[in-house]
């Protein structure tokens, strides 16, 4: 049920087949040009696709230029209300556009930013989410429901169809993960616009990396959504990792370790969580498209992990390196990482 349209950003091409793009955005204030363009090099480090940066006022469509300047991935300006600074930003060269037509005024506004965006083939992103549901859609439902998402996005979307702009992204986030799932399913049997996924205001970096794994996984696994972004009240660089790893454990995104390691039990003798936090974290960049696995003892090691091309099972003291199921080595405890790391390097 992948979007048959896509828009493009930049180089990025969002649905049409494309694959799902990872979102995040800023949180530096826009009045700090130098703190945001550092922490906009720091998310497209950590594999950020699409950078969106609130755009305030006018002196913030400063930053838009200096962001151009420090990164290669597409930059959104995050608007609301005043329709200028959409127009300025796209003077200004940004990629892409998030804002909801329906509040920006009257007929005149819309087709000024519709026509604006279209002659720089640059798409515009309606956002709408539990908390800011229009009065006539409100007074229809009563509360935020998932159909009143829905229809306030495709209202939205509605206003620039008036004006022949269709280079939309639509997006109906939800703090409540059962109503942003259902919302999003609703949008995608009612058109063929792609869709930005979300859970909003999903909390800190604990649960709201569950709600999101909970909310987005549901909707990629139907195969809904092209684009993501995990919301957190963190530094965003871990709303990168956490949706890279969400799309990694659908086999959908970009090549890297796949880690699997066991839960621990009576029979372990060695410190396997402390173990498999390091390896965790030493192949958090490696792109090799490889299962790397990190097991308590020879139980689950070269047996249930046997798949993995390389890994580690534990024993008293010491440790395995195994390849495929085949032992390769015992190791001392100590040197059970480093050991896993240079087999990885062969690979």
């Amino acid at each position: 049920m992948a979007s048959k349209k896509s828009v493009t950003a930049l180089h990025t091409q969002i649905g049409g087949g494309a694959p799902v793009t990872v979102q995040s955005m800023l949180n530096i204030p826009a009045s700090d040009i130098e703190g945001s363009v550092r922490q906009a090099k720091e998310l497209e480090a950590a594999g950020c696709q699409i950078i969106r940066a609130a755009v305030p006022d006018m002196e913030a469509v400063k930053l838009i230029a200096a962001l151009k300047e420090a990164v290669s991935v597409p930059i959104v300006a995050d608007i609301h209300f005043n329709y200028k600074l959409a127009l300025e930003s796209v003077a200004a060269g940004v990629d892409k556009i998030r804002i909801n037509p329906g509040n920006i005024g009257d007929d005149s506004r819309v087709k000024a930013v519709a026509d604006a965006c279209r002659a720089k083939n640059i798409p515009i992103r309606i956002g709408v989410n539990s908390g800011s549901l229009e009065k006539h859609i409100l007074e229809k439902y009563g509360h935020p429901t998932a159909q009143a998402l829905c229809d306030s996005a495709l209202y939205h979307a509605s206003l620039l169809e008036k004006f022949d702009f269709d280079d939309i992204v639509l997006s109906m986030k939800s703090s409540d993960v059962n109503t942003m799932v259902q919302a999003y399913r609703l949008a995608a049997q009612r058109c063929d616009y792609p869709l930005h996924l979300g859970v909003t205001e999903a909390g800190t970096r604990r649960m709201g990396i569950i709600k999101s794994a909970v909310g987005i996984g549901a909707l990629l696994v139907d195969g809904i959504g092209d684009t993501i972004r995990v919301s957190l009240t963190d530094n965003p660089v871990e709303e990168v990792y956490a949706a890279k790893d969400i799309l990694k454990s659908l086999g959908m995104g970009e090549k890297g370790v796949r880690f699997v390691s066991c839960p621990t039990c009576g029979r372990t003798k060695i410190d396997l969580i402390g173990l498999a936090q390091q390896a965790e974290e030493r192949l958090r960049d490696c792109k090799k498209d490889i299962t790397v696995a990190v097991m308590g003892c020879i139980v689950n090691g070269p047996g249930e992990a046997k798949e993995a091309d390389i890994g580690i099972a534990g024993g008293d003291g010491v440790g395995l390196i195994f390849k495929k199921g085949e032992i390769l080595e015992k190791v001392p405890e100590e040197r059970l990482i480093d050991r896993l790391m240079e087999e990885v390097e062969k690979l």
